[in-house]
Formats: structure tokens, C-alpha cells, sequence
């Protein structure tokens, strides 16, 4: 057999592990307390989901858009600029002419002849 550590060494540990229950004690008092200060927010956020899938789908995807523009809080004023020119540029183009539109159905047509032939 094994020689036991000295007294003074299993005393460190001993402390140890008391340090480590006297934590996790602890932690779940803190937990219990936020998930009772937590608890009425879980139970608004559930609500309101349920809310928003209620929605059709088009205010959903609305919402959505919503949701997804304020996480964009900084705009590139460079980046935007360039878009808004490039959006009058093909507006331009269409209305002159230049470019042609193709109807949805043939798009679509063309989309699953690429599919279903791998193409």
C-alpha cells in the first residue's frame, strides 16, 4: 500500500475541497436568485414569440426585417452611397431600355431545368 500524504497536505486539500463546496453553494444561491428575477422576462419572451409566430407570414418576415435592422446599428455611409447608385444606375437601365427584364415564369423554368439536369 500507498503512504499516506502528511497531515498538513490532507489538511490543504480538505480546505480545498471545502473552498470549492463553500463556491458552488454559492453559485447555485446566485442562480436561484436570478432565475427568480429572470423568471417573469423567460416568461415574456415566450409570450411574446408565441405572439409573433400568431403573425402571417408576411408580418413575420416584416418583423423580421425590423429585428435584423436593429442589429445593424452603425451604417457605412461609403457602402450606402454606393448602393443607392447602383440601384438608380439599373433603374436607369431599365427604364432606358438597356436592360431587359426576363418573366418569372421563364426564370423559374430555366431554375428547374438547371436542377433537375444539374446544369
Amino acid at each position: 500500500m500507498g503512504r499516506s500524504p502528511p497531515l498538513g497536505q490532507r489538511h490543504d486539500a480538505i480546505e480545498s475541497v471545502q473552498g470549492k463546496i463553500e463556491k458552488i453553494n454559492r453559485n447555485k444561491e446566485e442562480y436561484k436568485r436570478a432565475k427568480c428575477l429572470f423568471a417573469p422576462v423567460a416568461r415574456l419572451a415566450s409570450e411574446l414569440l408565441q405572439k409573433a409566430l400568431s403573425l402571417s407570414e408576411e408580418e413575420r418576415a416584416e418583423l423580421a426585417g425590423s429585428f435584423i435592422e436593429s442589429l445593424d446599428a452603425t451604417v457605412d455611409e461609403a457602402v450606402e452611397a454606393a448602393w443607392n447608385q447602383e440601384i438608380a444606375r439599373r433603374i436607369e437601365d431599365l427604364d432606358s431600355g438597356k436592360a431587359k427584364t426576363i418573366p418569372w415564369k421563364e426564370v423559374r423554368s430555366r431554375i428547374s431545368s438547371k436542377l433537375t439536369h444539374g446544369k
